[in-house]
C-alpha cells in the first residue's frame, strides 16, 4: 500500500482555469445523507460548479478505500442518460480501479438494474451514477457495500472524511470488465412468469429519461397494452425533468390518459427506481395513497404482515379498517430510500411505501430494494386481481384524506439543518404546552425526520430537509377538506417558514 499521488480536493476553484485542471473540486455539502450529490454545471447558468472530474476520480478512490476497508472489492458500476454522465463515471472508475476494485461496468442503466446486478453478478457493492429525478447539471452517486443497501449517514460520513482529507490508499491489482447485455437480464428477470389476464391499457411515461429504453418492453412482456409517452432518449429533456412528482410530467400523463382511453398511466424518473400514478379519470393518485392500495391488497394474502412508509405518508395507514382486519401493522420511518430500504429490512417487513414513489418489496415480491417496475409490476398485478374495478374505484374505497403535493423552499445546504432543527423546537415547544394548530390539538410530533405533527382529528403538517438538495420539504394533509388542507400550508406552515429568512421560495405550491 502506497499514499496516493493524487492531491487532496479544494472546496471551491474557479472555471476555466489551470487549477481547475489540475486539483480535485469536491464540494463538501455533496455528501449527502445517504447519497453524494453535486451541481456539476450546465451551459448558461452562472452557478459555479461543486465538483470537477478530478474531483470524481478522487471521490472513486476514497469509495474503493472505504469497500476495501469493509472486505469487498468487488463493484457493480453503471450511468443514468444525461450527456456527462459517462464521462462522470469513467472518472470515477479510475478512482475505483486505483484503489484495487474490481470494476464491473454495466453501462447505461436505471438504478434498480445495478442493484439487480449486485445479485446477478454476485457484486457485494454498487456504483450507480446518476442525480435521480435532479434537474440537468446536477450529478451524483449511489452507493453501497452490502447488497441490497445502499450507504446511510455512518458510511456517507467515512467517505467525507476520506475525500476530503485526501486519507485515499492505493492498492493493485484494479481491473475493469465490461458486461454486456444486463439490460435484456433484468427486464427477463422482472417479467419472470408475470402475465396480465387481460391487456390493461397503460400510458407509459419517462420523460426522454433511461427508463425509455426499459419500461415499455417491460410491460408489454407482462401483456399490458402500452401507450408510450416520452419514450424516446433525450438528455436534454425537451418537455420537463423526468420527476413524477413534477406537476408538469403529471398534467402531461393526465392528458395522455384522457385522451388515449388508457386505465393509468405509470410513470418514471430519470433512473427508474421512482414511479407516479394517474388514474382512470386523469387523477394523480400520490404514492403513499398507492402504497396502501397495495397493502390492502398484499395483506389479504399476507396476514399480520408489516410495511415501512416515510414521514411524508399518509395517515390513512393507521386508520385503515382493511389492514385492521388483515393485522397489519404499519411503521412510520425517516424519508430516504436509504432509510426505508434499511427499516423494512430490519422489520423482516413485507414492503415498504415513500410518498415520493419509491416503492420497496421483500420476498416473495423482490429483493429489498426499490424498483419503479416491480412497483408497476405489482400495480398492474392488483389491478388484474380487482375484479373489473378501475383504479378511481379502488381510490374511492380508501378513508379520506385531503394531501397536498410535496412542496420544497430553498433553503442553502450549510444551514437548512440548523433550520430545521429550529422548526422541530417550535412545534415541540407548542405540543408541550397545549397549544392549537388551526383550532385544533396538537396530537403528537413524530421528530424522526424533521417535524412531522399530527392533529387531533388525524391531519398532520410535516417539515423537514431534503437530504439531496439545499432545499426544504413540506407535506399537509387534512381529514376534513381540500380547503382545510390549504388552510394547513398557507395559515400554518408557509408563515411559520416565512419567520426565517434562510428559507426562500418554494418549487411549486398550492
Amino acid at each position: 500500500m502506497t499514499k496516493t499521488t493524487l492531491t487532496k480536493p479544494r472546496a471551491e476553484l474557479r472555471t476555466n482555469t489551470l487549477d481547475f485542471e489540475m486539483t480535485p473540486l469536491v464540494k463538501p455539502t455533496g455528501f449527502r445523507e445517504y447519497d453524494a450529490r453535486w451541481w456539476f454545471g450546465m451551459q448558461g447558468n452562472d452557478a459555479a460548479p461543486e465538483l470537477n472530474f478530478l474531483g470524481v476520480q478522487a471521490l472513486g478512490l476514497g469509495l474503493g478505500t472505504l469497500l476495501q476497508d469493509y472486505g469487498t472489492s468487488r463493484v457493480v458500476v453503471g450511468h443514468d442518460y444525461r450527456f456527462y454522465s459517462l464521462s462522470i463515471k469513467q472518472a470515477l472508475i479510475l478512482g475505483l480501479m486505483q484503489a484495487g476494485c474490481e470494476v464491473l461496468d454495466i453501462g447505461l442503466a436505471l438504478s434498480p438494474v445495478a442493484y439487480y446486478a449486485q445479485f446477478a453478478l454476485d457484486a457485494p457493492a454498487v456504483a450507480m451514477v446518476t442525480a435521480s429525478h435532479n434537474e440537468n447539471g446536477w450529478t451524483g452517486v449511489k452507493m453501497g457495500a452490502h447488497k441490497p443497501l445502499t450507504f446511510g449517514p455512518e458510511e456517507m460520513g467515512r467517505l467525507k472524511d476520506i475525500v476530503l482529507s485526501g486519507a485515499f490508499e492505493e492498492r493493485v491489482g484494479g481491473s475493469l470488465t465490461r458486461i454486456d447485455g444486463m439490460r435484456e437480464r433484468y427486464i427477463a428477470d422482472i417479467v419472470d412468469d408475470f402475465k396480465l389476464s387481460r391487456p390493461i391499457k397503460v400510458v407509459v411515461a419517462c420523460g426522454n429519461g433511461a427508463a425509455g429504453a426499459y419500461a415499455p418492453e417491460a410491460l408489454r412482456a407482462m401483456g399490458a397494452d402500452v401507450v408510450e409517452m416520452d419514450c424516446t432518449l433525450d438528455w436534454t429533456f425537451p418537455k420537463y425533468n423526468p420527476n413524477p412528482e413534477d406537476e408538469l410530467m403529471l398534467k402531461a400523463m393526465a392528458s395522455t390518459v384522457l385522451n388515449s382511453g388508457a386505465e393509468l398511466a405509470l410513470g418514471f424518473d430519470g433512473d427508474g427506481d421512482r414511479c407516479g400514478v394517474v388514474d382512470d379519470q386523469g387523477e394523480e393518485i400520490f404514492a403513499d395513497k398507492i402504497g396502501l392500495l397495495l397493502a390492502r391488497d398484499l395483506s389479504s394474502s399476507h396476514k399480520n404482515a408489516t410495511f415501512v412508509v416515510d414521514v411524508k405518508s399518509t395517515g390513512a395507514y393507521k386508520i385503515d379498517p382493511v389492514l385492521k382486519a388483515n393485522g397489519a401493522r404499519v411503521d412510520y420511518w425517516k424519508t430516504g430510500h436509504s432509510y426505508i430500504k434499511r427499516r423494512t429490512h430490519e422489520l423482516g417487513a413485507l414492503a415498504g411505501f415513500e410518498k415520493s414513489g419509491h416503492f420497496f418489496f421483500r420476498a416473495p415480491y423482490g429483493r429489498g430494494y426499490d424498483d419503479a417496475l416491480v412497483a408497476a409490476r405489482a400495480i398492474l398485478g392488483m389491478l388484474d386481481r380487482a375484479g373489473g374495478r378501475v383504479l378511481s374505484t379502488l381510490k374511492q374505497e380508501l378513508p379520506l384524506t385531503w394531501t397536498s403535493l410535496t412542496m420544497s423552499a430553498h433553503c442553502a445546504d450549510e444551514i437548512k439543518y440548523q433550520v430545521i432543527d429550529k422548526v422541530v423546537a417550535n412545534y415541540v415547544a407548542l405540543a408541550n404546552t397545549n397549544e392549537s394548530i388551526l383550532g385544533r390539538a396538537i396530537r403528537d410530533v413524530n421528530t424522526v425526520n424533521g417535524a412531522r405533527v399530527t392533529l387531533a382529528d388525524g391531519s398532520f403538517v410535516l417539515v423537514r430537509a431534503s437530504s439531496n438538495k439545499p432545499e426544504l420539504v413540506v407535506v399537509v394533509e387534512s381529514s376534513i377538506s381540500d380547503g382545510d388542507m390549504r388552510a394547513l400550508f398557507h395559515e400554518e406552515v408557509k408563515p411559520r417558514l416565512a419567520a426565517y429568512p434562510e428559507v426562500g421560495h418554494y418549487n411549486q405550491t398550492i
